[in-house]
């Protein structure tokens, strides 16, 4: 969604309506200097959003949702004003969070077994079948170890 092609002045509420990120959020990444300070109403003080900065705060809350840190969010934004000659740059922080997110969602598929063997499990006792609640208790130990070693990386 690109909001540049009106001339329309937006509040810090209709700004944070409109960006999915809460108004807090917003003060807060421009004091961090995330976004660029936010020009204000010459009468009211009042912080007015252009169409320009929701189009950048939609990208900062897209990277947000990525899991992506503070300090890359930053230094992408800031990127992102330089144009093709922070290219490289962006390339390299999006394929580290495409790693990271890589990374979760492999621990994440490791939580869903663990469950999943753990259901098998109470089966087999709701059943009555010992062996094969033995068996699926000894895989979950051992899927178990390896959730923890995977939680450590």
């Amino acid at each position: 969604m690109s909001f540049s092609t009106t001339r329309q002045r937006y509040s810090i509420r209709q700004a944070a309506a409109l960006t999915g990120l809460p108004a807090s959020t917003l003060r807060y990444y421009e004091s961090i200097g995330i976004i660029m300070p936010i020009g204000r109403d010459e009468s009211s003080g009042h912080r007015v959003y252009t169409p320009s900065d929701l189009d950048v705060l939609t990208a900062v809350a897209c990277l947000s949702a990525t899991g992506m840190s503070v300090a890359d969010m930053r230094h992408y934004i800031a990127n992102n004003r330089l144009g093709a000659d922070a290219a490289n740059q962006q390339i390299e922080l999006l394929k580290v969070q495409q790693e990271h997110l890589a990374a979760e969602a492999r621990q994440i598929a490791l939580r869903q077994q663990y469950v999943a063997l753990k259901i098998d499990y109470w089966m087999a006792v709701s059943e009555g079948s010992k062996d094969r609640a033995a068996q699926i208790s000894q895989d979950a130990g051992a899927l178990a170890i390896e959730l923890a070693k995977s939680a450590k990386r």
